[in-house]
């Protein structure tokens, strides 16, 4: 009666054994935002230290700038020189040009006063018989030469008065506005010299120190948001119709305290050996799938890159 009785305790564990929803190896990773500056130049100095929290915008790093400052004074000033050149063009001359057009005018006008009346004695005296028709012929062309000096400069003030000619103002306009286009990518280039944040997040990494060259597009901080922290484990063949992206899970670690929801959002397609640094009687030398799942950033704070974990099904 005993051996039937323990007979049966152990086929009871065996039937617990096997309905126990079954866990898997893994670890924390991490995608880490690694900021950079499009410009190259010396690190002049950095304004975080490994493992400070930073909010988004916070200034992490600042490089040398005289050539990018230089170049906006220079981008500056073409600017005021465009729009100066195109207001001068959009109005007429000074008045005091105007003003010596209308004394030339003046003296135009009686000049053509005396050459009339110069005519008006010359026409008495051929019809008295006392000078030529030669003579006469003169008088006339002084008029002429007199009036038409006259009309020269009232179109003179009339043109004095405009504005330059409609292609010369458009031309101007568009050099104007690519003074500005040139001021602008010249205070982009300077703004990049002193690069923020662009995320929330932790420093991870200090890639350069303050003094070194930094060339272009190289990163100088790592920062790791909490979002971007993720579960990597791995889960055999013949339970990998049990996982899909969407799927809560849960995870456990040393000194994590309690169990930590995380959500699945890849599943690999593409099947593995198991990495060696999986330790599982279970699995050794099986084919495992890679899953990735994610965690709440509330919850990112307990896990550490790297720390090893044990994930289950709910």
């Amino acid at each position: 009666m005993r051996w039937i009785v323990i007979a049966m305790s152990v086929l009871s564990l065996a039937a617990c054994k096997e309905a126990a929803a079954p866990s898997w190896q893994g670890y924390v990773e991490g995608e880490y935002v690694r900021v950079a500056s499009p410009e190259a130049g010396i690190l002049q100095a950095l304004k975080v230290a490994r493992g400070q929290t930073v909010a988004a915008g916070a200034p992490l790093f600042v490089l040398e700038s005289e050539s990018e400052a230089a170049l906006r004074r220079e981008a500056d000033q073409r600017v005021l020189q465009a729009d100066a050149r195109l207001a001068n063009l959009e109005k007429g001359r000074r008045p005091d040009e105007i003003a010596a057009i209308d004394a030339q005018q003046a003296q135009a006008r009686a000049a053509l006063d005396l050459a009339r009346a110069n005519l008006a004695r010359q026409e008495k005296l051929v019809a008295s018989g006392f000078v030529s028709h030669a003579v006469l012929d003169e008088a006339r062309a002084a008029v002429d030469q007199a009036a038409a000096q006259v009309a020269e400069l009232a179109a003179q003030r009339r043109v004095a008065r405009l504005a330059a000619r409609p292609d010369e103002i458009a031309a101007a306009r568009a050099e104007a506005q690519a003074a500005r286009a040139a001021l602008a990518q010249a205070q982009w280039r300077l703004d990049r010299k002193a690069v923020a944040a662009p995320v929330a997040g932790a420093v991870q990494d200090r890639l350069y120190l303050p003094g070194e060259f930094v060339p272009a597009g190289n990163p100088v901080v790592a920062l790791l948001p909490p979002d971007n922290l993720k579960l990597r484990f791995f889960v055999g063949e013949t339970e990998l119709a049990r996982v899909k992206p969407g799927q809560t899970v849960r995870a456990s670690c040393d000194g994590c305290g309690a169990e930590i929801p995380a959500t699945i959002r890849f599943v690999s397609t593409q099947a593995e050996y198991t990495p060696p640094v999986i330790y599982s009687r279970e699995n050794r030398a099986k084919l495992v799938y890679l899953v990735e799942a994610g965690v709440a950033a509330k919850d990112a704070a307990r896990l550490h890159i790297g720390q090893p974990i044990e994930v289950r099904l709910p």
